[in-house]
């Protein structure tokens, strides 16, 4: 089973996938829609298609949820939202959201490391984010499993 993540922004999307455990996350694409409302959702839908023709166990989307630092809703919300109800709709797949504070901050920081020029960089930032957000998601999935298969032998 694997799961595909996006980092949603106006002007790119950055795409990364988890491997066939939904154990680890790595950056996929960054595709660049002409924008956010007009063919983004049909865009990604694509690419998710491409993605299923080559493996059809990809099983949920999770998409990285923009918020103010104290988890309030900014103004790109809602614009997330309704990016991902499309997305939803045009691949038939579940979407999830996951927090996505500060995740580009993080990755400028990682890609800092191995890529010593800013366009260098630049050009990886939404997908190496995308890669964060997914990876979050993954660890989060992963922990709340050893808790629920406790649960129920405790029965």
């Amino acid at each position: 089973m694997r799961v595909v993540g996006l980092d949603v922004g106006v002007r790119r999307i950055g795409m990364a996938i988890s491997d066939a455990t939904a154990t680890l996350a790595r950056p996929l694409a960054v595709l660049r829609p002409a924008g956010l409302e007009a063919d983004a959702p049909q865009t990604v839908a694509t690419k998710i298609a491409g993605l299923r023709a080559e493996d059809d166990d990809i099983a949920t989307l999770v998409v990285g949820l923009p918020t103010r630092l104290d988890g309030s809703e900014n103004e790109m919300t809602p614009r997330v939202r309704a990016f991902a109800a499309a997305i939803a709709q045009l691949t038939g797949l579940p979407v999830v959201f996951q927090d996505e504070r500060l995740t580009s901050r993080e990755a400028e920081s990682r890609l800092a490391l191995t890529r010593k020029g800013w366009r260098a960089r630049k050009t990886l930032i939404d997908a190496a984010a995308a890669a964060i957000i997914l990876q979050d998601y993954l660890d989060a999935v992963a922990s709340a499993r050893p808790v629920a298969a406790m649960r129920e032998s405790d029965s």
